[in-house]
């Protein structure tokens, strides 16, 4: 592999094979039979993930790391679903009480055995190198309430456009996230990571900053925008649905 990067093209062709668009277009359901079916395809690619040494991986650029990594959640998280598939209704099936999914160390990446957190929280939120808060809306947690599982793998070349496309299509999910009567009503990923928000990426200093940019996409006016960039606006959270993001 020396100093390139993956091209992750068996992943897209994955994805583009066992998701689809729900809810016309603005989310998207998994076929894990379909994954299930191709699992000697899926596995070659969970190998080409490990195969990559840290040493590689500080090599390339922060896209294309940053690419990596979510492709690696996104990947595993199905793999992880599959363990007990179709046993399941819910990523909580797995594990239990003191066992959650997402702490379960079952993933060989960059030469450590380690968790879907860790991938998340440590490598991809605590790196200290990314401070992207976009990447809430492409790791996908297998679950309804999730945003959507992108129907092509992640690349350094198009994170940007990809990430931008992500935020718009979970914001104007009216599911998941919508605008009434002046009152922002927000999945529970912005109550969870809000301090991810409003850290100064790109000047975001307070969620308001952030969802002015976004809010021709929950349906907001130039005027509410305007005034979101100087004062955040009433949020209420949403419940979130945990229900497994299968076509079934």
């Amino acid at each position: 592999m020396a100093n390139t990067t993956l091209t992750h093209e068996t992943w897209s062709q994955l994805l583009q094979a066992h998701v689809v668009a729900t809810d016309d277009g603005a989310s998207t359901a998994v076929d894990y039979a379909g994954f299930a079916q191709d699992q000697a395809t899926f596995q070659s690619y969970l190998t080409q993930l490990s195969s990559v040494s840290n040493a590689q991986f500080e090599e390339w650029s922060e896209a294309d790391q940053l690419a990596f990594l979510i492709n690696a959640y996104n990947a595993f998280t199905v793999a992880l679903i599959l363990t007990k598939w179709p046993d399941l209704e819910s990523i909580k099936d797995i594990g239990g009480w003191f066992s959650s999914p997402w702490k379960q160390a079952f993933i060989s990446l960059l030469g450590e055995k380690v968790s879907l957190d860790h991938i998340e929280h440590t490598w991809i939120r605590g790196a200290g190198r990314y401070e992207d808060p976009r990447i809430h809306f492409a790791v996908n947690c297998a679950s309804i309430g999730c945003p959507a599982l992108r129907n092509e793998a992640y690349t350094g070349a198009q994170l940007n456009d990809q990430l931008n496309q992500q935020t718009r299509q979970f914001l104007s999910d009216r599911s998941r996230n919508r605008l009434d009567q002046g009152t922002v009503y927000l999945s529970s990923i912005f109550k969870w990571y809000r301090e991810d928000f409003e850290k100064g990426w790109r000047g975001y200093s307070s969620l308001g900053s952030f969802l002015a940019d976004y809010g021709d996409a929950l349906g907001a006016t130039e005027s509410q925008r305007r005034s979101w960039r100087e004062s955040t606006p009433e949020v209420s959270i949403l419940s979130y649905d945990w229900r497994l993001n299968s076509i079934r």
